[in-house]
């Protein structure tokens, strides 16, 4: 059955044919007991009243202009009404599902005006005006209903239509967004990793000429930074493979466990590595620390990261730096400043030390993630500073 019914709907055109000739069939048999002439105009009228059934779904507006004119020869010849009239009613029902307008207010018109017309052209003298008016109004009212039928039916089609649409809409919308997350997701891991190689590779870059200048003279203080090189080499391997990790995690679903973000606990160890490094560095902490949501911790330790960082690549050979972290009761403040020589304010502001655009660009982006505010520039007699208030959201942990 599912099959046949399936077919049915394929064939819109051919399962009308079938109740066109049908309803021919019948007609032809019941005008066969007129007159000669009456019969004949009749049959004629019947043949093109089915023909309009037939084909009211694939030219509906032709169809309703030829059951007009169909209507009008019946009253033209004065072929009384027929079974065939019911195609009047099957393609006013089909306009009215339509959506040619003013093809629906015509059939409208035209099923209020034929049952009048019909029955004042054939009237019996017998009856009186109640009578007439009865018959008019009992006429009339299958011609109304096949209308309101078509269009409740355009309605509902419309209704569908716009729930389909919506719905596709709101698929492309959460498609886009889905998008937008993993490109939003992949920019934070490239400022990740950025961070990591950019502070890491630094430190042992400086260690390794340190080691090479003391080598001879001192071979315990070159042993000292080959230490120090490889310990920081194992640190920046951990973070890059954690932040890979979660890569291949998105891209292959493959889970696996990797090492902490870093948080503000962890500055303490950066200002360490950061002296063995040969900058000296003044770190303070007031207030009573506390935890902190994720997202504030990370980010006060990558700007402290890329702050030092960029103090020891270009504040000149004696410079020196100061990092002091404030806990509020409602956020945490940083300040980190140097008194270096050199136009580290300019690398800042044209995007970073290493020309990649991770200057103080990134650090307005990482505090503007966490609704932070920033305030950065030169200090007054030489120098850079970097001051930054991070809030607690409620509910941000």
């Amino acid at each position: 059955m599912q099959r046949l019914y399936d077919f049915l709907r394929r064939h819109p055109t051919g399962v009308d044919s079938f109740w066109a000739v049908l309803l021919f069939g019948i007609s032809a048999l019941v005008t066969t007991e007129e007159s000669d002439r009456n019969a004949l105009a009749a049959v004629g009228i019947a043949a093109v009243l089915c023909l309009v059934v037939a084909l009211r779904r694939r030219a509906p507006v032709k169809m309703l202009l030829l059951a007009t004119a169909a209507g009008v020869a019946q009253l033209v010849t004065d072929t009384p009404q027929q079974l065939a009239d019911f195609a009047m009613l099957v393609i006013i029902y089909t306009v009215a599902s339509g959506t040619v307008r003013w093809a629906s207010r015509f059939a409208l018109v035209g099923g209020l005006l034929a049952p009048l017309i019909a029955n004042l052209r054939w009237s019996s003298p017998d009856q009186g005006v109640n009578q007439h008016i009865i018959g008019t109004v009992f006429m009339t009212v299958p011609f109304v209903l096949a209308w309101v039928l078509g269009d409740s039916m355009r309605t509902r089609r419309a209704y569908w239509a716009q729930l389909e649409e919506r719905a596709g809409r709101l698929e492309k919308e959460r498609e886009q967004q889905a998008r937008m997350a993993v490109t939003a997701e992949r920019a934070r891991i490239a400022r990740e990793l950025h961070d990591v190689v950019a502070h890491n590779v630094s430190v042992m870059v400086v260690q390794a000429d340190g080691a090479a200048y003391v080598l001879d003279a001192s071979p315990e203080q070159a042993k000292q930074a080959l230490e120090t090189i490889s310990g920081t080499g194992r640190q920046a391997l951990a973070e890059m493979r954690r932040l890979l990790g979660v890569l291949r995690t998105e891209e292959g679903g493959e889970g696996g466990e990797y090492v902490p973000q870093p948080d503000v606990e962890q500055i303490g160890d950066l200002v360490e590595e950061v002296r063995g490094a040969g900058l000296p560095v003044d770190f303070q902490v007031e207030g009573a620390p506390r935890p902190l949501p994720s997202g504030v911790e990370l980010t006060a330790y990558r700007i402290v990261q890329e702050a030092l960082t960029n103090t020891r690549k270009h504040g000149g050979p004696d410079a020196g730096a100061s990092v002091r972290l404030t806990f509020f009761d409602d956020g945490l403040g940083l300040l980190v400043e140097d008194d270096g020589r050199g136009a580290q304010h300019e690398l800042y502001e044209s995007g970073g030390a290493d020309g990649m655009g991770h200057g103080l660009i990134g650090m307005r982006e990482r505090v503007g993630m966490v609704g932070g505010t920033l305030d950065a520039g030169p200090r007054p007699g030489g120098g850079f500073r970097i001051s930054v208030l991070l809030p607690i959201k409620p509910g941000g942990r």
